[in-house]
């Protein structure tokens, strides 16, 4: 009998780990060639693993939910020599580099696992030859790129729909199998599934019992509250207890876009210098019909001209910067699943409606995590409007090489001296965070100054 274990590729630019959303096949199924074998989110993007072998399953890692580390384990087949197989030596186009101590074989601008290492292992194989080359890192046919990676609806059950889809589905405890798909050829779509949802009509029979049972150990601590005191069976007081003594909550493991988001979040702190400059920016003359979010991205466009200095990538390491020519904003996006920042690409050479329209296309793929990756790194300076929200001021964090972040809090009314007395004016107050390593508080405040004066136009 010959075996292969399938270790899991890196579905991203160099992500240390994956959260299984949902398996396509179960132990003992047969799986053939390139079907779908298993849904994986990343910290960017719900993604389909095809399988790299035909044959019958033997072992899965884990449940969906489950981390599976970049390089572990995923899945282990009983290769059928009767069903097709992928050709020696042939590469489907996937390619990251193996896992450390690995030896590789590089071609062109792919990384093919050699015979020391990769995602597919041979365990009760003979060796191979030295000169035969290994083609395990490859993942069915997903591309690994600059390029868009589309994903297929797959029909699992007889559904059609993307993993993003699924997931969502699952996460709002709807049987997607009852939803209505109004999607082309019957694919369910991200909407179709908010809708059931909203409506309740197709809510999972499976899922009901869940919270049921995961509300009757927090009647425990409901009553244990109600029974809280601050004196003591004898009438004293009652000492303080330290803390997580009465804790009620269990420790959560973090998953795909906060994981992420945690790291990053951590390693900025760790290398940036930040320092934040704030005002308000007075939009009292500004005619009917403007656009927030457009004159912002305007305003941001017109300071990076005006100082250079900010609108820049600083490499602390080599103690080198990268004054960009052009303008791409990372624009964040607050979302359930943690903080996405997709990049709004040549946003100094885009108008107000180029805006706009840019703006809602980034949206729409980040709520439905269709989003390609490419997307999301790779901006020059970053705009947080939280305005929407709350909040005034804020000190919004760096993310390297990028040595700049505006921030937008909430506009608001204020009086403001006039030739002749006070005048009530709306102002948008503005936070520039600047990495003091690359660029001066000369410059960030040149910079903010710019911005304020492009703001106080009428249009």
């Amino acid at each position: 009998m010959t075996t292969k274990q399938f270790l899991l590729p890196d579905l991203g630019e160099g992500l240390p780990d994956a959260t299984i959303v949902e398996w396509y096949v179960k132990v003992g199924d047969t799986i053939k060639l390139d079907d779908n074998l298993v849904s994986m989110e990343t910290a960017k993007a719900v993604v389909d693993v095809p399988s790299p072998v035909s044959g019958k399953v033997l072992k899965l890692a884990g449940g969906p939910g489950d981390i599976v580390i970049t390089g572990a384990v995923l899945a282990e087949f009983e290769i059928d020599p009767s069903m097709p197989q992928r050709a020696e030596g042939q590469d489907t186009g996937h390619h990251h580099g193996p896992p450390k101590g690995a030896g590789a074989h590089v071609s062109e601008d792919k990384v093919v696992a050699s015979d020391e290492g990769g995602v597919i292992t041979e365990t009760d194989a003979p060796a191979p030859k030295a000169e035969r080359e290994d083609s395990g890192t490859v993942v069915g046919a997903m591309q690994s790129s600059d390029a868009v990676r589309a994903e297929a609806a797959s029909s699992v059950g007889g559904v059609k729909a993307v993993p993003a889809v699924r997931a969502l589905a699952r996460k709002m405890g709807v049987d997607i199998a009852r939803v209505r798909a109004t999607g082309p050829d019957g694919v369910v779509t991200m909407q179709d599934v908010k809708n059931a949802a909203a409506d309740g009509s197709a809510r999972a029979g499976a899922a009901a019992p869940a919270p049921r049972a995961a509300a009757a150990p927090a009647a425990a601590p409901a009553q244990a509250a109600a029974q809280r005191t601050t004196v003591s069976q004898a009438g004293k007081p009652m000492r303080t207890q330290p803390p997580g003594v009465q804790a009620t909550g269990q420790p959560e493991q973090l998953k795909g876009v906060r994981r992420n988001m945690a790291r990053v979040m951590a390693d900025a702190h760790a290398k940036v210098v930040p320092t934040t400059l704030s005002d308000d920016a007075d939009i009292h003359a500004w005619a009917p019909g403007n656009d927030i979010t457009g004159r912002l991205v305007r305003s941001i466009v017109a300071a990076a001209k005006a100082v250079p200095a900010l609108n820049a990538w600083f490499d602390g390491d080599n103690l080198t910067r990268t004054l960009h020519p052009h303008v791409d904003i990372g624009i964040a996006v607050d979302t359930d699943d943690g903080l996405f920042v997709p990049a709004l690409r040549n946003a100094d050479v885009l108008d107000a409606r180029g805006v706009r329209e840019a703006v809602n296309r980034l949206r729409t793929q980040v709520e439905d995590r269709s989003i390609p990756m490419s997307e999301l790194t790779g901006y020059t300076i970053s705009l947080s409007n939280f305005g929407m929200f709350a909040g005034r001021y804020a000190t919004p964090v760096i993310v390297p090489p990028c040595v700049a972040i505006i921030a937008a809090g909430k506009g608001r009314h204020q009086m403001t001296p006039v030739m002749g007395g006070f005048e009530s004016h709306k102002v948008i107050p503005l936070s520039v965070t600047f990495d003091h390593r690359a660029c001066t508080g000369g410059e960030a405040a040149r910079f903010l100054k710019a911005m304020l004066d492009d703001l106080a136009k009428p249009h």
